[in-house]
């Protein structure tokens, strides 16, 4: 590349000191690269003329498209110094696990449309959190937003915003008309959602350190159809608040407190630290973050 450089540099010039003053160059610098040019191309390229070095037909053949080459590669490094959303026809690959789809996506579009409106985006769904891993190491997402797997040093995380569980049963269950107690909690059929098909979650762990057991009639793996299933049936599910906002079904349940002490569930946004550094994805990252309250970077050793 160095040398391609001081080719285009010799045929503005025809000077092998004028040359070399315009790339920063010595004058033995650029008599060197000239040197290894001609072996290089098996050409003189450049005899001594009356008026200073005149290039062979050899050299005359190479000088446009080498100086297009050198135009582009230019423009390829400024498009990865600086990021202008409003003309950037970029793509992004964003993975989002269910509930993420729901919270974020429609306020992404929105804020989208009137900063980026040439953007593409490109939606990949997985359900285990281990997934969102692989999907980065593979380059099949250039960042996702789910549940954080454990600390990883190559994955970097912004905390975005956070869920806590309710209990929701249907407007008219005779449960839904008093606090709910542990006897009541327990004398309820549940229904569990587990989008990694799994038989115990969060309730299940925190009734087994009291030495309780609830009873599961239905485990599925779809969180948003848990609200319409619920507002239909006698059944008990415990669910992330937000769920219950978006489903469409809040006016038809009640919402109760669990007799538990739940964690909240953190959402985050991760992506791979060989994407740290580049502009646009830069951009798209803090565009995320700036729909929830801001919160530090993760940023593991």
């Amino acid at each position: 590349m160095n040398l391609l450089v001081a080719f285009d540099a010799l045929m503005a010039e025809r000077s092998v000191t004028r040359a070399g003053i315009r790339i920063g160059r010595t004058q033995p610098a650029m008599s060197a690269a000239l040197s290894r040019l001609r072996a290089l191309l098996r050409d003189e390229l450049f005899v001594r003329g009356p008026n200073g070095l005149e290039p062979t037909p050899r050299a005359l053949d190479l000088a446009e498209p080498l100086a297009h080459a050198l135009a582009e590669i230019q423009r390829t490094l400024e498009f990865t110094q600086e990021f202008t959303p409003a003309t950037s026809t970029a793509s992004f690959k964003l993975g989002l696990s269910d509930h993420p789809t729901f919270v974020l996506l429609p306020q992404l579009l929105v804020a989208l449309r009137g900063e980026a409106p040439g953007l593409t985006l490109n939606i990949r769904n997985f359900t285990n959190r281990d997934d969102a891993i692989a999907m980065l190491d593979a380059g099949e997402a250039d960042m996702t937003i789910g549940v954080p797997s454990s600390p990883v040093g190559r994955i970097l995380t912004r905390p975005l915003f956070e869920e806590r569980f309710v209990s929701i049963v249907r407007k008219d269950h005779p449960a839904a008309d008093r606090p709910l107690n542990m006897e009541t909690f327990l004398s309820l059929s549940h229904l569990l959602v587990s989008p990694e098909n799994e038989r115990s979650g969060v309730v299940d762990a925190a009734l087994a350190k009291q030495g309780l057991k609830r009873r599961l009639s239905v485990t599925l793996p779809y969180m948003y159809a848990a609200p319409l299933l619920i507002a239909s049936s006698n059944m008990i599910a415990t669910l992330m608040t937000g769920v219950v906002t978006a489903s469409g079904q809040a006016d038809r349940l009640c919402v109760l407190q669990p007799p538990l002490d739940l964690d909240a569930v953190q959402f985050s946004l991760s992506w791979h630290r060989r994407n740290d550094a580049h502009p646009g994805q830069r951009w798209f990252r803090d565009c995320i973050a700036a729909l929830f309250p801001s919160e530090p970077e993760r940023r593991p050793e």
